[in-house]
């Protein structure tokens, strides 16, 4: 069933490839776990679901195999400390998993982040490597996503935040509002600067009030509305207004760049 962006009739993942040495897969795997757990809580989601998937009813590889690789997932899971459920027989025909699910604003969970063990790719290839014991071994193919179906992940972003998102996210970081067309150009020019900074800037120029304008920014939840004056053009400044705090005063351009670069750098 379609669900908007968080199920799609086609998506585009993250998806990369591991090739490693049985005695290899749980550092591997503790790395991928890293990496995702980095990723995840840079992007503000600190509340995520991990499943460990075991062997299904039809399946290829040995019982060796597939004990080996279990036991690596569920070493790896043990070694971050991270609680799991075991999904018993849940895992793919090829391999074991770990799947780390993301909950949106209702709690719903939503798979993003996946590992998988991969017992057949290496053996379809004919892949081998030679081993410290001078004979030809097939490597464990690990299937590692980070974010996921890329489609899926802004989705359940955009709910996490309900539209709101940091300054370093959002698609418009600053709105420019001239009070009277007679500021527009003075507006235009403050846009440029701040442009040339690598800040994501509009102008609106409508000839609307200055408080429609940043009634509209709000309704947009924009990090800051910026509004120019006759007084702020005379003194080459800005009247700054942010989506948290409100009115925060005047200030000039530099001051202001600077501020919201501290900001992104600082993923605020």
């Amino acid at each position: 069933v379609l669900h908007g962006l968080l199920r799609v009739r086609g998506f585009t993942q993250d998806d990369a490839h591991i090739f490693c040495t049985e005695e290899q897969v749980t550092g591997e795997v503790i790395g991928v776990i890293d990496f995702v757990t980095d990723a995840l809580n840079m992007f503000g989601f600190k509340e995520f679901g991990v499943e460990l998937s075991t062997r299904p009813t039809k399946s290829i590889g040995t019982d060796a195999q597939w004990k080996q690789a279990e036991g690596a997932l569920t070493e790896a899971l043990k070694a971050k400390g991270l609680k799991y459920q075991i999904n018993e027989g849940d895992g793919a025909f090829y391999g074991p998993k770990i799947d780390i699910k993301l909950k949106d604003a209702l709690k719903r969970e939503w798979q993003c982040a996946t590992v998988q063990c991969d017992f057949a790719l290496s053996e379809r290839f004919d892949l081998t490597y030679d081993g410290a014991d001078g004979k030809e071994h097939r490597p464990v193919m690990l299937h590692r996503v980070i974010l996921g179906s890329m489609e899926r992940f802004l989705g359940a972003l955009i709910e996490h935040y309900a539209g709101a998102f940091p300054l370093w996210l959002a698609p418009v970081q600053a709105v420019v509002i001239p009070i009277t067309d007679e500021q527009a150009d003075y507006a235009k020019e403050i846009a440029s600067k701040l442009r040339q900074e690598g800040i994501r800037v509009e102008c609106d120029l409508r000839r609307e009030k200055m408080q429609y304008k940043i009634r509209a920014a709000q309704m947009q939840k924009v990090p800051y509305m910026l509004v120019a004056g006759k007084r702020e053009q005379e003194a080459k400044k800005i009247a700054v207004r942010s989506r948290q705090k409100g009115d925060e005063g005047v200030v000039t351009i530099d001051e202001l760049a600077n501020r919201i670069k501290i900001e992104n750098d600082q993923k605020q």
